[in-house]
């Protein structure tokens, strides 16, 4: 296997954690990119506010002169529920800002890199939302731009040897999911009733696909979204 070095954002916790963890467990160098530090992190961690557009368009500048990237995930993400006839539109224009403008600034920081070497990896983490829920019309639409950033980015790298693909998850056993859905809640049994496995993801089960998509295997997938979700995707009731 060739080492590579890739770009993990929000990589200090959750399925970030996990990408991150397994891309160093089978050999790639990961550089980190979180708001938190970790002192644990298996590859090098950068700590930056990515909400703070300038200092973090600037990290990933420096970064990419700094480093030989082969790709980047782009995991970094914030989500807020807000139901139909109380949607605030100031926090819709920030999830968007949010959810959207670090990848954007993320890939065109590497994208010269990828260029020069004729190789590279874009992943962009999803959500099983972008299939309609309740309660996520911001979170919800900024994931589903950012599906829609794939096949963009996939058709316009087609012939560069850089392939740009979505992992889309349902719903993972993470901190912050447990946050809003406590074990043996309502929330959680609603989650459950509509994913045919009837339990949660793993973050570890996200980390393989991410690493799957980014490997040499992986090379004639371009443009596509890999649903992790316990069949959430082909199985789901109303939500």
């Amino acid at each position: 296997m060739v080492e590579r070095t890739f770009l993990v954002t929000g990589a200090s916790k959750g399925i970030g954690l996990a990408i991150a963890t397994h891309l160093g467990d089978i050999g790639h160098h990961v550089v980190g990119l979180a708001r938190e530090p970790l002192s644990s992190f298996p590859g090098t961690l950068v700590s930056i506010d990515l909400r703070d557009e300038k200092a973090s368009a600037e990290a990933f500048n420096e970064l990419a002169q700094r480093h030989s990237f082969d790709g980047v995930v782009n995991n970094a993400g914030a989500a807020a529920m807000q139901r139909l006839g109380e949607v605030d539109v100031g926090v819709v224009d920030d999830l968007m800002r949010f959810n959207l403008h670090p990848s954007i600034n993320a890939v065109q920081a590497i994208l010269p890199t990828l260029r020069r070497k004729g190789w590279g990896r874009i992943v962009n983490i999803t959500s099983l939302a972008t299939l309609g829920m309740v309660n996520r019309t911001a979170y919800a639409a900024s994931k589903a731009a950012l599906g829609s950033f794939t096949r963009t980015w996939a058709l316009e790298l087609a012939e560069t040897g850089i392939t740009v693909n979505s992992v889309a998850p349902g719903p993972v056993e993470t901190e912050l999911f447990r946050r809003a859905t406590p074990a043996g809640s309502e929330a959680e049994r609603i989650f459950l009733a509509n994913i045919p496995m009837r339990r949660l993801a793993r973050p570890e089960e996200i980390a393989s696909a991410v690493a799957f998509v980014m490997s040499e295997d992986a090379s004639y997938i371009t443009g596509q979204t890999l649903f992790v979700d316990g069949g959430g995707s082909i199985g789901r009731a109303a939500m």
